[in-house]
């Protein structure tokens, strides 16, 4: 099943302003649609109000997405992005909220995350209740070539 073309463009016009490439996290085109064509693979994205978007053609400008994949009783949240004029104004925190409804129809118990040390989104995954589990050193490579531990969170739902 291939991708909504309008939910992509929806995705790629968040990602392509929320992402800093310094630090190489945006996934392109490419990738997101190759991800949204396995049934396991969610995607949600909302406008500036926090409303979800419905899949499709229309006028609604994207404010945030998240792409999430599910196995069994767990979820791992891959990419979340929020444009930066929509920030600090409770977009991640719609997000967030619409991805826990939805895992929950889906029969997850538990949420999982990944992220490089220091991103600023950790504040939003402490207020959600997201504990570090994990750690893996240098994961992450940034433009420059300098490392990054990755952090793994986890949340019961």
């Amino acid at each position: 099943m291939s991708p909504c073309p309008a939910t992509l463009d929806r995705i790629m016009a968040v990602m392509e302003a929320a992402f800093d490439p310094a630090f190489g996290e945006a996934w392109n085109r490419r990738q997101v649609a190759d991800a949204l064509t396995l049934s396991s693979t969610h995607a949600l994205v909302v406008d500036a109000d926090g409303t979800l978007l419905p899949d499709g053609p229309g006028l609604a400008v994207p404010a945030g997405f998240v792409l999430t994949r599910h196995v069994l009783d767990e979820e791992e949240l891959l990419l979340i992005g929020v444009a930066p004029g929509a920030r600090r104004r409770g977009v991640g925190t719609a997000l967030i909220d619409h991805l826990f409804d939805a895992a929950r129809t889906r029969g997850v118990c538990r949420i999982f995350l990944e992220m490089r040390r220091g991103n600023p989104a950790i504040q939003l995954y402490h207020k959600f209740g997201f504990e570090p589990i994990g750690e893996r050193r240098n994961y992450y490579r940034m433009a420059n070539g300098d490392r990054i531990d990755a952090i793994t969170f986890a949340r019961s739902i």
